[in-house]
């Protein structure tokens, strides 16, 4: 079974675009979103409604909790919560019924899905050996899919040794022999000073993970968030995957 693994979305209309493209040139048997579909971005209702159709596992994530009323703006910083705050009244009622029924967490054949990690599905941020080691031992299942730092990652786990680390543009990853944890990167706001949009292609029968970038139009989406209204910080950091 091949499996594209998708995450924080972040309403970035055109990498949404730009990554399914490549993932249909690749044709998996599904697609799996790991959450934040929504959040700082401009296009909050045409990304779900991509991410409804195209994919068959789709989790929240805190921003997504968060514009439907499940979590506290309170709880966001300033950026984050002005664009709460935009979103909630972009969304159409059909966005909001669909965020509505997303959970943070999902389980498939030996594969355990999180938005942020088994301790806490919402917040908790995998960025340590500590948090990653914490992970493999509160969970039992060969694969752990995490997403929520926008840092692609590819750790492994024989119950006495962690190794691995962050997963560059590229990297073909062999899985077989050992736990692994995995987070696909941004596909929305992507990180580690690249400006692609990031995820990732499993194979799970041949037990491979492949690390892929995606050239999309950044300047289209700066330019929709200067239109929104949201704050200018969110388009500057695209071009500098930040």
């Amino acid at each position: 079974m091949k499996v594209a693994v998708l995450s924080d979305v972040h309403a970035n209309l055109h990498a949404l675009n730009a990554v399914l493209a490549e993932i249909d040139v690749e044709k998996p048997d599904e697609i799996w979103c790991l959450g934040d579909v929504v959040g700082y971005g401009p296009q909050p209702n045409r990304c779900c409604f991509l991410v409804a159709q195209r994919t068959a596992v789709c989790l929240s994530g805190n921003h997504d909790l968060a514009v439907v009323e499940k979590l506290d703006i309170d709880d966001f910083n300033g950026d984050a919560a002005e664009a709460v705050r935009w979103t909630q009244r972009a969304l159409d009622e059909h966005t909001r019924t669909y965020l509505e029924g997303l959970t943070p967490f999902s389980k498939h054949e030996g594969v355990a899905l999180y938005h942020g990690s088994p301790l806490d599905p919402v917040w908790d941020y995998v960025l340590t050996e500590s948090a990653a080691e914490a992970a493999f031992r509160f969970t039992s299942e060969p694969l752990l899919l995490v997403g929520h730092s926008h840092v692609p990652l590819a750790l492994s786990f024989d119950g006495r040794a962690l190794t691995g680390g962050i997963a560059s543009a590229g990297v073909e990853q062999e899985l077989g022999g050992r736990r692994w944890l995995l987070n696909p990167g941004s596909v929305g706001q992507p990180r580690g000073n690249d400006p692609r949009a990031a995820w990732l292609l499993l194979d799970l029968e041949a037990q491979t993970a492949s690390f892929r970038r995606t050239e999309y139009d950044v300047e289209a989406t700066q330019r929709e968030i200067r239109e929104a209204g949201l704050p200018e910080s969110l388009a500057a950091r695209l071009a500098a995957g930040q």
